[in-house]
């Protein structure tokens, strides 16, 4: 009696084996699948629209239509709206962190690193909507981001110090060191890019093979952490978009100053001779006499 026991649970799991892992299977090849770039939402021929395609728009028109509903009533009163209170706690954080990271005024950079702060946050953010797919989790997408800072930094870089300055900023501190900083250009822009990507996908991957394989709880806690997580690569993208910038800008300065400092050495290394019984130029507070004179120090003194 045990032994025909034994033999139908045998059976049953040799049976259920097979389902259990095709099911695993299944499951692991849709994730694998999860991307934006994949999805197909309309196609007419050879054009088609993805899911990256379609929320990039629409994340575009809403950052747009929100812009425009919290800046059409500004106040300058002390009473101040809800909204407002939270564009000046949002813009002002940007300020300070640009202001800190380049050392000097902000209204410069900040449409351009506040525009890209604010895509990616509200793009990984959105994610807690069902059916969503963030366009940061598609490496057209984050390689687009990049090329943005790519072409950026020598537009800033050029607008600070002038063409002829940013391009003989490759050959610094040698003619070899050429090939080298171009390769270090490309190479960051491919990290910018990579890392977003990686980061923002994981997260959607980790998320959809834990709701396939545990119960719910856990799943719902991974995709809180994903939340501060895309917060967090929005900030890490935005900072080092705006240290690629800053150094392209201060490079150039540092070259003037370098100049303008062995210039004014120059100047003052060149002192007119000395005439017998004559008085040298004033330098600050004193005076040195000729032969047999005396040099008259700040204090009056005499040498």
């Amino acid at each position: 009696m045990s032994f025909q026991a034994c033999s139908g649970i045998s059976g049953i799991v040799k049976r259920q084996i097979p389902a259990f892992a095709g099911m695993t299977n299944a499951g692991i090849t849709n994730v694998m699948e999860i991307s934006p770039d994949t999805v197909i939402l309309w196609q007419w021929g050879v054009f088609k629209i993805n899911a990256t395609i379609a929320f990039t728009w629409g994340i575009m028109v809403f950052l747009t239509i929100g812009s425009w509903l919290v800046t059409r009533e500004l106040s300058t009163g002390t009473t101040l709206s809800r909204w407002q209170n939270l564009l000046e706690i949002i813009v002002k954080g940007m300020n300070d962190q640009i202001r800190a990271i380049s050392r000097r005024e902000s209204y410069q950079y900040l449409p351009f690193v506040g525009t890209l702060f604010m895509f990616i946050v509200v793009s990984n953010l959105l994610t807690v909507f069902p059916f969503y797919e963030p366009p940061t989790g598609s490496l057209s997408t984050t390689v687009g981001l990049a090329l943005c800072v790519f072409v950026a930094t020598p537009i800033f870089g050029i607008m600070k110090g002038g063409a002829k300055a940013y391009f003989i900023s490759y050959f610094k501190p040698t003619f070899f060191m050429l090939p080298f900083n171009i390769i270090g250009e490309i190479s960051r822009t491919i990290a910018l890019a990579v890392r977003l990507f990686g980061n923002i996908m994981s997260g959607s991957m980790i998320a959809a093979i834990l709701l396939s394989v545990v119960p719910l709880v856990f799943p719902v806690i991974m995709q809180a952490l994903g939340l501060i997580t895309g917060l967090v690569q929005a900030y890490i993208f935005a900072v080092l978009a705006m240290v690629y910038i800053a150094s392209a800008t201060q490079a150039h300065e540092k070259g003037a100053n370098d100049n303008s400092l062995d210039a004014s050495a120059q100047n003052d290394s060149v002192i007119p001779p000395l005439e017998k019984g004559g008085v040298q130029p004033r330098r600050g507070n004193a005076f040195i006499r000729g032969e047999g004179g005396f040099s008259d120090n700040k204090e009056g003194g005499k040498e």
